[in-house]
């Protein structure tokens, strides 16, 4: 009988052992939500819409949706597979951990297109595609995912009312940077284009027509006062 107690004594302390560590290991992953850690895992099972792996002992999911920033073709790809995630849901009443490799691929590449971006520099000459055109200008695809603005300033030396008149989606073109600021970069294709040839002055002055007379001085005078009349010094 005694035996039988201490048996039940060490089950039930097992168990108040196993809620403690339960317990310290959902703080764990709900740490991670908040400071949007970025956790190495093993894909251990390809389940139906998804993959699952484990956090800190615990069952965590990661949608299809969310193992790439493309279309998943075959699920069984990522089976044995280490992959970085980050917390995307965390319910320890529900017991549900749901995980996204997405988000962390897509950190990734905002960081990689943003130091390309940076290391654009103004006055660079490039060669790009018309990718879309607005009502204010026209967007540029520099390659490597990366695009900038001419503004509708910018695109030719002559007024134009609308992009679309001068350029179309698909056009190749030469642009000159601008500027690089907020990730953002400012181009011209104005900038490498010479201006239009201003037509020559003439060297005669027209003639005066023969029955043109000289104002009076009294003209003159009462002319320039009445321009600085409402003028107060």
């Amino acid at each position: 009988m005694a035996e039988e107690t201490m048996s039940m004594e060490a089950i039930d302390e097992s168990f108040k052992t196993f809620k403690d560590e339960g317990q310290a290991n959902w703080e764990t992953i709900n740490q991670c939500l908040e400071e949007k850690t970025v956790l190495t895992v093993t894909v251990e099972e390809v389940v139906n819409k998804g993959v699952v792996t484990h956090v800190e002992g615990i069952r965590g999911f990661i949608p299809a949706s969310h193992l790439s920033l493309s279309h998943v073709d075959d699920l069984n790809d990522y089976l044995q597979k280490e992959i970085e995630v980050q917390v995307l849901e965390a319910d320890e009443e529900k017991n549900r951990l749901l995980l996204s490799a997405r988000n962390v691929l897509r950190a990734k590449a905002n960081e990689e297109r943003q130091a390309k971006i940076n290391a654009i520099a103004k006055d660079t000459i490039l060669e790009g595609k018309v990718e879309s055109i607005k009502p204010y200008g026209a967007f540029i695809d520099l390659g490597d995912r990366i695009s900038g603005l001419v503004h509708i300033s910018q695109i030719s030396q002559k007024r134009i009312n609308d992009p679309s008149d001068v350029l179309a989606v698909g056009d190749d073109v030469k642009v000159k940077v601008l500027d690089v600021k907020d990730g953002k970069i400012s181009l011209s294709i104005k900038a490498l284009t010479a201006p239009a040839a201003k037509a020559p002055r003439e060297d005669r002055q027209e003639a005066a027509p023969s029955d043109y007379k000289l104002p009076k001085t009294e003209d003159l005078t009462t002319n320039l006062g009445s321009l600085l009349k409402n003028i107060k010094l």
